[in-house]
């Protein structure tokens, strides 16, 4: 369908936007309110189409998306987020009025639409249209149809644009909108309750990262936003909540890239009485129900930020579980803990070509090693069990070989999708192992937060898991700027 003759190619956004107001002043001239009013639906132009019958009364809205004028009969297209349905005005069938007003409409003006359903003739779902609202007049045009935004940067910043002229992108959010309404259906169909936690916090805590820092004015005292909910879910364990959950915002002053935004969406959930293994049960049964029952399959192509295909990930269950020290020995020899920390370094530049800044210690290392080859390269969902100590200071050592902790990190498309853990509960435990983390830094420790501990924390199973990352892998985005709405970007100059 092509648009309207007012939005012609060559013509200055400028020039489109003075046509369009002088539109507004002959709407209102026909005695029409050009930014509408009240008008009650019963449908939409998704649900039109997929539960389409002939014959139909509907009342829906939406915008213009898309424009055929055959002179006494208009075909036109009416959209919203979540789909689109043509519709058809003919001249006869309204009055002098109501026509002279259609002609003022073009793409991007938001109306309301009263019809029957009906095929066309080349047998296309539609609406007769009986009578229409003017709900919005756009003063400004939409995005080409076919184009769209080609700039990425422009994409973001004007997100509304993207939205209205990419049927990908909105389908993309659509996803993302019910992936986050069937976790909660899932967590809250097996009674777990969700909370809210503050965002203001004093310390933050529950994971190692650089936070944002305020001041609160009324307190007189300085502030974080948090960077993870963990420590503040867990006293609500102490205080009788056996099965608990929050879906919500982390903040983190940190880099900015492909897969990292400084402002992201996390799950957290603790369940009483679990451990790392029954986690990990959880999220395989949770990550595949959610799969299938809004995309209706476990395989999902995953694309660079090019376009190009990466490769496909399966989510078929049931999941590898591996320790994580065999997965760094069969990626960097059957002998790499029996070497020296200077033999490992040195094993891990020259033959495994991992770049080792010289700050890292031994285990930083071995990290290093891990990530590069085995978290980067992985494709399918692989849960990487039992962690160095150190870098899990808010989980239990295994009781066979307290180096490592009785945790899992969820990996799959080449990154860390969700950790889970056998939670630490035993207070003097928990104090020892966050003063060894902070050195120095004593004043990062949360002393409440291990006070708390002392009054009684169940044993207990919990879960981290990135939505943002998890919303990626389902729709294929190649950016994490493609699955968050308004993904933080650097100012124009």
């Amino acid at each position: 369908m092509s648009d309207s003759p007012n939005n012609a190619p060559g013509s200055s956004e400028e020039e489109l936007i003075a046509v369009r107001r002088e539109k507004v002043g002959k709407i209102r001239a026909l005695g029409v309110n050009p930014y509408g009013g009240r008008f009650d639906v019963t449908t939409s132009p998704a649900e039109i189409k997929a539960d389409f019958c002939e014959g139909k009364r509907v009342k829906f809205l939406g915008r213009i998306s898309a424009l055929r004028d055959m002179g006494r009969t208009q075909f036109f297209t009416v959209a919203d987020i979540c789909g689109s349905i043509q519709c058809m005005l003919t001249k006869k069938s309204c009055s002098e009025e109501t026509w002279a007003l259609w002609k003022l409409l073009e793409r991007g003006d938001w109306i309301g639409i009263e019809g029957e359903t009906f095929v066309t003739r080349t047998g296309e779902p539609s609406v007769r249209v009986d009578a229409f609202k003017v709900l919005s007049k756009a003063l400004r045009p939409m995005p080409d149809k076919f184009h769209g935004l080609a700039d990425a940067d422009m994409r973001y910043r004007r997100r509304h644009l993207d939205l209205m002229s990419n049927e990908e992108s909105a389908r993309r959010f659509v996803a993302r909108s019910r992936i986050v309404r069937e976790i909660r259906d899932y967590l809250n169909a097996r009674g777990f309750l969700e909370v809210e936690t503050p965002m203001l916090q004093d310390v933050a805590g529950g994971a190692a990262a650089k936070p944002f820092e305020s001041y609160y004015n009324a307190l007189k005292k300085g502030v974080t936003l948090r960077i993870a909910p963990e420590l503040f879910l867990k006293r609500l364990m102490v205080g009788g909540f056996p099965k608990v959950y929050e879906l919500n915002r982390n903040f983190r002053n940190e880099g900015v890239d492909r897969r990292h935004n400084p402002e992201f969406t996390v799950l957290e959930v603790y369940e009483a009485g679990g451990d790392y293994e029954t986690m990990a049960d959880m999220m395989e049964e949770m990550i595949t129900t959610i799969a299938e029952k809004v995309f209706g399959t476990l395989k999902f192509d995953q694309f660079d930020e090019s376009g190009n295909l990466r490769w496909t990930v399966d989510l078929t269950r049931p999941w590898r579980r591996a320790d994580y020290n065999d997965l760094v020995r069969e990626v960097a020899g059957d002998d790499w803990f029996e070497l020296t920390p200077e033999q490992r370094r040195d094993r891990a530049v020259n033959q495994l070509g991992v770049q080792i800044g010289e700050e890292l210690d031994d285990t930083a290392v071995t990290q290093q090693v891990y990530e590069k080859l085995v978290e980067e390269k992985q494709a399918n969902p692989l849960f990487v069990c039992h962690v160095a100590r150190d870098l899990v200071p808010l989980a239990k050592a295994n009781p066979e070989n307290p180096d490592v902790v009785d945790v899992f990190e969820l990996v799959m498309n080449g990154q860390e999708l969700c950790p889970g853990y056998s939670e630490q509960n035993d207070p003097v435990e928990q104090m020892e192992r966050l003063k060894h983390q902070a050195g120095e830094e004593t004043q990062k420790i949360d002393y409440d937060f291990v006070e708390t501990l002392e009054s009684g924390m169940p044993s207990a199973g919990g879960i981290g898991i990135g939505i943002d990352r998890l919303c990626m892998l389902m729709t294929g985005a190649g950016s994490i700027r493609d699955i968050i709405l308004f993904p933080q970007l650097k100012s124009r100059a």
